[in-house]
C-alpha cells in the first residue's frame, strides 16, 4: 500500500484544504460536487507519526439512543467519517467501499470492525433518515446525528474541517465537509491512518486485514 508519514500538526494546519462542497436542490439528491485541488494527492494510505486522539463525542444513535463514541469503540478497530445522507457522490461511494471491502474480512473480523458515520447536517439527518441511509449501505454501520457546533468540534479535533449547510443564491442546499476516512487503532484507539476520497475498493480491501490488527497499512 502507498503510503506516507506525516506530522499530525502539519495535517490539522492543511486541513481547511480538504474539503468537498455539496448541493442539491431542496431536499432531492441531484447535485454537483466540487472538490479543491488539494483534496486528493493520489495517495490512499497517509500514516501519521503523531496519531489523533479519538473525539470526545456522546451523540444520538439511528435508534434514538445515546452513544459515546469513546465508549463504545474502544478497544475495536475504528473506521470514523463526518458526511451527509443527502451527498451525491462522495458519502455514498466512500461507505460503499468501505463495505464491499469489509465483506471480504473474516466474519470475526467484520463483527469486531466498527464503522462510523457523523452527520455534518443534522437538520436533515435524523436519526430514522440515517437508519434508512446505512441500511442500504450496511446495516452494522453506526450513524450518529447532534448538536451542529458539538460534531463541528469533534470534526476539526481530528483534523476535519466542516461547515454548516446553508442554501446558495440559486436556493440549492450546500454543505461544505472534509472527505477523510480516519482509522483508530483497537490497540491504542488512536487515529493513526488517513485516507482520502480517492480511496478505492481494492484499497481498503488490501488494508482492512492490517488495520483491524492495529499494524501499519
Amino acid at each position: 500500500m502507498r503510503n506516507k508519514t506525516f506530522a499530525a500538526a502539519a495535517l490539522l494546519a492543511a486541513a481547511t484544504l480538504t474539503l468537498s462542497a455539496c448541493g442539491s436542490g431542496n431536499d432531492d439528491r441531484s447535485s454537483v460536487s466540487v472538490v479543491s485541488e488539494e483534496s486528493d494527492s493520489g495517495k490512499a494510505a497517509t500514516v501519521l507519526d503523531q496519531p489523533f486522539d479519538k473525539p470526545d463525542l456522546v451523540l444520538t444513535d439511528t435508534h434514538g439512543e445515546k452513544y459515546d463514541l469513546r465508549a463504545e469503540t474502544k478497544g475495536h478497530p475504528t473506521l470514523l467519517y463526518f458526511g451527509y445522507t443527502h451527498c451525491p457522490d462522495i458519502c455514498p461511494t466512500t461507505m460503499s467501499n468501505i463495505a464491499v471491502a469489509k465483506k471480504a474480512l473474516p466474519k470475526a473480523e467484520q463483527n469486531d470492525l466498527r464503522v462510523v458515520f457523523v452527520t455534518t447536517d443534522p437538520d436533515r439527518d435524523t436519526p430514522a433518515e440515517l437508519g434508512k441511509w446505512l441500511k442500504g449501505i450496511d446495516p452494522a454501520f453506526v450513524g450518529l446525528t447532534g448538536d451542529f457546533s458539538t460534531v463541528q468540534a469533534g470534526a476539526r479535533s481530528v483534523g476535519i474541517s466542516i461547515e454548516p449547510t446553508t442554501k446558495d443564491k440559486n436556493g440549492k442546499v450546500v454543505s461544505v465537509h472534509g472527505t477523510q476516512v480516519i482509522a483508530f487503532s483497537p490497540k491504542t484507539d488512536g487515529g493513526y491512518v488517513l485516507y482520502g476520497e480517492g480511496a478505492t475498493v481494492d484499497d481498503y480491501t488490501k488494508d482492512l486485514p492490517k488495520l483491524v490488527e492495529g499494524a501499519k497499512p
